[in-house]
């Protein structure tokens, strides 16, 4: 039965170019979709069987895959329970790591549950909020979390961690390391009225339209490098460090204006790419090593990549020495 199973839901050679925002990269070699948590055991014992890596895909928003997909097995999980209950004043909500972000915070705001919606037109998995610690302006998923299910890569075992489990800094948390994946999360989010329910869904719409006029909607990954640490750079401005990487990069005047094949620097913002059509992850990657070239050339600093590179046989950016 175990056998039979994995041979139902294990895929062989499926292309990852619709599958991600940029539109961009090969086939995985194997690919999964689990709909449950035995689902998801069974995946990874197959991979440990081949001997071959894991990636978990979520919405595929902030990722680049090589031209050469991925030589191992490719997770896109498909759970996706939610269920909540009213603790006094807070909510708690669980949700399976499969439920994207925008569902989530339709169905909070649909049971009078705020906190989330700071989230809102950002397009991620819970998953993947998770992993990467998704934050906007001042406010990060790991204020809200507070414990997860998690399953370890080898043994298959599903452990219930906290929130300090995660050692979440920014764009970090412990499943960075690989040997755990997220199989849901439980949040601690307020319980308001339906005045202020109706004030929540005003003030989503107000950020997707945020959102919407400052960044590119689709073939993108969203901001490719990562802000500076205040260590790595020198630059003040009303006496702190000036560590947000678009800053120099507009200073180099790329936006709108800078390609490579059809991949261009947004022309509404200079840290974020855009496939216009038939880019291919080669050409981003020369994009950004060039910016990377600019930026050091012009202000001695080398710019790291936020988005997650998958697939690559070596890394392909410049490395800070």
């Amino acid at each position: 039965m175990f056998l039979k199973k994995q041979k139902q839901m294990i895929k062989t050679n499926i292309p990852l170019k619709n599958k991600n925002w940029f539109k961009t990269g090969g086939n995985a070699r194997f690919y999964a979709e689990p709909t449950t948590a035995a689902e998801f055991q069974h995946a990874l014992a197959f991979a440990k069987e081949q001997q071959v890596p894991v990636f978990i895909l979520g919405e595929g928003a902030n990722i680049l895959i090589s031209d050469d997909g991925f030589d191992g097995l490719v997770i896109h999980p498909q759970l996706s329970a939610i269920e909540h209950h009213i603790d006094g004043n807070n909510a708690i909500i669980h949700a399976d790591a499969g439920v994207s972000m925008d569902t989530l915070i339709d169905y909070c705001l649909s049971h009078q549950i705020s906190g989330l919606e700071e989230f809102s037109g950002i397009p991620s998995s819970v998953g993947g909020a998770i992993f990467i610690n998704l934050h906007y302006f001042q406010f990060l998923i790991s204020q809200f979390l507070i414990e997860a299910q998690v399953i370890h890569k080898d043994t298959g075992k599903i452990e219930i961690v906290n929130n300090e489990w995660f050692k979440f800094g920014y764009d970090y948390s412990t499943l960075h390391d690989g040997n755990y994946f997220l199989v849901s999360a439980t949040f601690k989010l307020k319980r308001i009225s339906e005045l202020e329910a109706a004030y929540a869904r005003g003030r989503r719409a107000e950020i997707i339209r945020h959102r919407n006029a400052r960044y590119p909607l689709s073939h993108t990954c969203g901001s490719f490098f990562r802000n500076f640490h205040p260590h790595e750079v020198t630059v003040q401005s009303n006496g702190k460090k000036m560590i947000f990487v678009a800053y120099y990069l507009d200073k180099i005047g790329i936006k709108g204006a800078l390609s490579v094949g059809d991949a261009i620097v947004s022309h509404q913002h200079a840290n974020m790419f855009v496939n216009r059509g038939n880019a291919t992850s080669t050409d981003i990657i020369q994009l950004a090593r060039t910016i990377q070239e600019l930026t050091q050339e012009h202000f001695g600093i080398l710019p790291q990549p936020e988005c997650l590179l998958v697939g690559f046989n070596e890394y392909p950016l410049k490395k800070v020495a």
